[in-house]
């Protein structure tokens, strides 16, 4: 199957599609009339289906939530399951976010990797078998989803009115093959404040973070005081002492913004970033050394939380043999002057469930008087047995493609939408030892690495559906 011959053909077609839908900012906003979640992802999800059927697939938009585009015949289907909205952008980027700049043989932008890019490598993967006219036995379905960063809406409604592909990969996690996920869940830690003031400071604000399920990259507080070069010396000591990222700006005469720089990741890796919100709590520990209710939950944060990555100190340190440790992650906090609320993503063990973590934290927080307020949402672990055939079929592909028999199926943190259906497992798009860049500042997917991947994906569905 000359599959590669083709899509060499396509590389100027296959650069150019991903940076037009990289230029379309489709993180989740405001619902408008057909467009459910907000303007970005309905654009990202009509430029996907137009570009299906400008290469003569077959297309169908569900209520502009979902959509697909199909080719082949057959009883059975293949499926692919994609997401076209992103993650907000944050902060600090070399290069513009949704402009899709090359440089070095790269494409930069929000979503090259997570998971615009590999949407695109499948696309085209699908072109490559349609103009092949090799003959498949079952069906091929690309499925567009639109809010998988914010709460999987898109991909409900569109199992809701069509039938569930019979087996499905994602290209939205790491190679060789997925074929088990943490179960995931968001919640928040609520503390109603009488008082925000401790040592004749007063705490007005705390803001950091884009979305739970991001390791924060910047966190401020904004304070009234009395005296700012007192502040300055304390802070000027910890600096010196523990190397922390910190700030501060004048703000009048009597009020003073601390802020702190961390390194953005993913929530299920929160080890791989640097938590902007830990290295500002850390400090107002130590600045605000009183009774308060503010101070209260600081030091809850600092002595329960800080920089630990498995819930170990807050009682939910949770473990399995097959998927690990538990995940804990930190990724929004907001503070006034009623309240502070602390939202957070905790990803847990196949074999363990979202019952043992809130028990687990509300026994360990009891009498703290911060409450744990539970969300709705509660994404079941995924496990698909390595012996399935789905997993051998894509661990054959992969092995044949890039010359790696060393590795093996893996379970992993990240939640995907495998787990949306049955028999489906993630596949791709990060390579073994390859930079992670999902939610991160700076993200993008080399040429190289967006042919590689389209190559890859065309020997894995001619596999799953001849």
């Amino acid at each position: 199957m000359e599959f590669n011959e083709l899509i060499e053909n396509y590389k100027e077609d296959i650069i150019k599609s991903t940076q037009d839908i990289i230029k379309i900012k489709s993180v989740q906003g405001e619902s408008k009339p057909n467009m459910p979640f907000g303007e970005g992802p309905y654009k990202a999800l009509n430029f996907s289906l137009d570009l299906s059927k400008k290469m003569g697939f077959g297309i169908k938009n569900i209520d502009n939530y979902a959509g697909h585009a199909e080719i082949g015949d057959g009883e059975e289907t293949v499926g692919i399951l994609v997401h076209l909205d992103v993650v907000p952008e944050g902060d600090g980027w070399t290069y513009p976010p949704y402009e899709a700049e090359i440089h070095d043989d790269r494409i930069y932008g929000r979503g090259t990797t997570d998971d615009k890019g590999p949407a695109i490598a499948c696309l085209y993967a699908m072109k490559a078998l349609k103009e092949s006219k090799i003959d498949l036995n079952r069906k091929i379905k690309i499925i567009f989803g639109t809010n998988e960063e914010s709460g999987w809406g898109g991909i409900k409604h569109y199992f809701k009115h069509e039938k569930a592909p019979d087996m499905a990969f994602t290209p939205d996690a790491d190679f060789p093959v997925i074929y088990g996920e943490k179960g995931i869940i968001v919640f928040d830690l609520v503390k109603k404040l009488n008082s925000n003031t401790c040592n004749n400071l007063v705490i007005e604000s705390i803001r950091g973070g884009n979305a739970a399920n991001m390791v924060p990259d910047y966190c401020e507080a904004i304070l009234k005081v009395e005296d700012v070069s007192q502040i300055e010396e304390k802070l000027d000591n910890f600096i010196k002492n523990t190397k922390y990222p910190l700030s501060m700006e004048r703000d009048g005469k009597d009020k003073v913004k601390l802020y702190a720089r961390g390194i953005s990741a993913h929530g299920s890796t929160p080890e791989k970033g640097k938590n902007a919100i830990s290295y500002l709590m850390a400090f107002l520990g130590k600045l605000l050394e009183g009774e308060c209710d503010i101070c209260e939950f600081i030091n809850m944060y600092n002595d329960r939380i800080g920089f630990r990555h498995n819930g170990e100190s807050i009682g939910c340190s949770l473990e399995d043999d097959i998927s690990g440790k538990l995940n804990f992650n930190p990724g929004v906090i907001k503070a006034d002057q009623n309240e502070i609320r602390l939202s957070i993503n905790v990803r847990y063990p196949i074999k363990s469930s979202a019952k043992e973590v809130y028990d687990g934290i509300r026994d360990n927080l009891k009498e703290t008087g911060i409450e744990l307020i539970e969300s709705s949402s509660d994404m079941k672990p995924l496990y698909v047995p390595k012996d399935n055939f789905l997993v051998e079929k894509l661990m054959k592909v992969y092995r044949e493609q890039t010359k790696d028999v060393e590795s093996v199926p893996i379970a992993i943190g990240g939640g995907t939408y495998a787990r949306s259906m049955e028999n489906a497992v993630a596949f791709g798009p990060v390579f073994p030892g390859q930079k992670e860049l999902a939610h991160q500042k700076d993200e993008y997917i080399s040429i190289e690495h967006l042919m590689r991947l389209t190559k890859i994906y065309a020997h894995a569905l001619y596999e799953l559906a001849k």
